[in-house]
């Protein structure tokens, strides 16, 4: 007698697994991935780089990896900046003493300054390399290039901006410590009260103090434009 054996059973079991697999699927990672980066940065102000859970960087599949260059260049950017605070509070003097008084700290925070631009650069570049090694399909390509931009090249271009108005406004207020050291026999400093007998010297003096107010207001600038990129306001 034949005997017929028909594993309905292990059909029921596997079908579950198949149906899995397909929600895997290529189109439905790359929904996914568009979906983070338009709800998660591209429709919120200035520059945001979340952290996918563990569940949301599994739906991206490999497209996690894409993810991964704009995390990297962030993180890297934002070790790289933090000492930018400190280096504009060095420029925030208050009077000629201050100037007098931190003279070895400007040129040492300019130091500082000259790597961090550096270090942005390098990063950049890195990162720009690796974008442009990434396959995408032309629709995640499109939303993808926007996050890219928001996070990666336009912080950099605000920064690359306000860190040379900074070291401009570091030269003048050197200079000014230069110039006083070498005519401090012309210039007697009482307090907050200066008191320069020699006209010529009050003149080139006063032009020194000019300049840098002017490039105060410039550092002031730049960094209103920053954070309207960084915070979209």
């Amino acid at each position: 007698m034949h005997v017929s054996f028909r594993p309905y059973w292990l059909l029921a079991a596997v079908l579950p697994l198949v149906l899995a697999a397909c929600g895997d699927s290529e189109p439905d990672q790359r929904a996914a991935f568009k979906q983070f980066l338009q709800t998660r940065i591209l429709d919120k102000p200035g520059v945001h780089v979340p952290k996918p859970s563990e569940d949301e960087s599994k739906a991206f599949g490999d497209y996690a990896s894409h993810y991964a260059v704009i995390t990297d260049f962030n993180g890297k950017m934002d070790e790289s900046v933090k000492p930018l605070g400190n280096l504009v509070k060095t420029i925030s003097v208050r009077s000629l003493n201050d100037v007098i008084d931190h003279r070895a700290d400007l040129k040492a925070a300019q130091t500082g300054l000259n790597d961090m631009g550096e270090h942005l650069k390098q990063y950049q570049a890195h990162a720009d390399a690796e974008h442009a090694k990434l396959k995408q399909p032309e629709d995640l390509k499109a939303v993808y290039d926007k996050a890219y931009d928001r996070t990666v090249s336009a912080p950099t271009a605000a920064f690359m901006e306000v860190l040379p108005q900074i070291d401009t406004a570091m030269n003048a207020i050197s200079d000014v410590g230069d110039y006083v050291e070498a005519h401090k026999a012309q210039i007697q400093i009482n307090g907050s009260q200066i008191t320069v007998q020699d006209p010529k010297v009050l003149e080139e003096l006063n032009a020194r103090l000019q300049a840098v107010n002017a490039q105060g207001k410039a550092v002031q600038q730049a960094q209103t434009r920053m954070q309207s990129v960084m915070f979209g306001r």
